[in-house]
């Protein structure tokens, strides 16, 4: 969904490139519905991977969160998907995992969130920087605090790992408030991503009369938007 080119003005911003050179640092990124959160997450987790995909030293590891897979978005899933990823990135397995994994398998049992926490912690600790990215915050679901544990539980992966992290959220106080003293970041649409979409999608068009009064198009939705990106525009 993203339009080529756009966003450089988070990946360009002090905070991010304050966080991208720290170590055990948080960027918590908030803005209102449609603002291009989501859009926004996946630029950032495209340029890590830019940035360090040929270096084993440096993990990368995502989640967006979703309100309509909160059946398989519980805590345990949600620690497990980033040690996963983490694992994927190792070239043997580490001894710590083989021992969960082993004494699971012969009981036909599946790890505590503990024990996912503890392996979590163990992998992070074989990089030399990590960078755990979270999409979405306020559609983790709230039955039982899961959304409140997992914010808990990669807070205490950084602090027993100095991870990086980087998380979105809507507005909501309570979610806020645990990212206070980290450093702060508002997504809203920047006008030049506004105007490059419009200008892609009208040099798309077959329509002759948009072509005609692109500029004027291009102004008035500008205006329009306000801060909103996520567009749908037919042309």
């Amino acid at each position: 969904m993203r339009q080529p080119g756009t966003g450089q003005w988070l990946l360009e911003s002090a905070e991010y490139q304050a966080w991208l050179k720290s170590h055990k640092q948080t960027l918590f990124c908030s803005g209102m519905p449609g603002a291009g959160k989501t859009i926004a997450t996946a630029i950032v987790v495209a340029d890590l991977w830019e940035r360090f995909q040929n270096d084993a030293a440096f993990g990368v590891a995502y989640i967006f969160c979703n309100f309509k897979r909160h059946h398989e978005q519980k805590l345990e899933d949600l620690l497990s998907s980033l040690l996963k990823q983490l694992l994927l990135g190792q070239e043997s397995t580490p001894d710590v995992i083989r021992t969960v994994y082993d004494r699971h398998k012969a009981k036909r049992t599946r790890p505590s969130v503990q024990e996912i926490s503890m392996m979590l912690q163990a992998v992070t600790s074989i990089y030399s920087k990590v960078f755990i990215v979270i999409d979405a915050l306020d559609e983790c679901q709230v039955s039982d605090e899961c959304r409140s544990r997992f914010i808990s539980e990669i807070f205490n992966l950084q602090d027993k790992t100095g991870a990086n992290l980087f998380a979105t959220s809507r507005f909501i106080h309570d979610i806020a408030a645990r990212f206070k003293g980290s450093l702060l970041l508002e997504i809203r649409a920047s006008d030049d991503d506004v105007l490059r979409y419009l200008d892609d999608r009208i040099s798309h068009s077959e329509l002759k009369i948009l072509k005609d009064y692109r500029e004027e198009i291009k102004t008035e939705i500008t205006d329009a938007v306000s801060g909103m990106c996520v567009l749908r525009l037919y042309l």
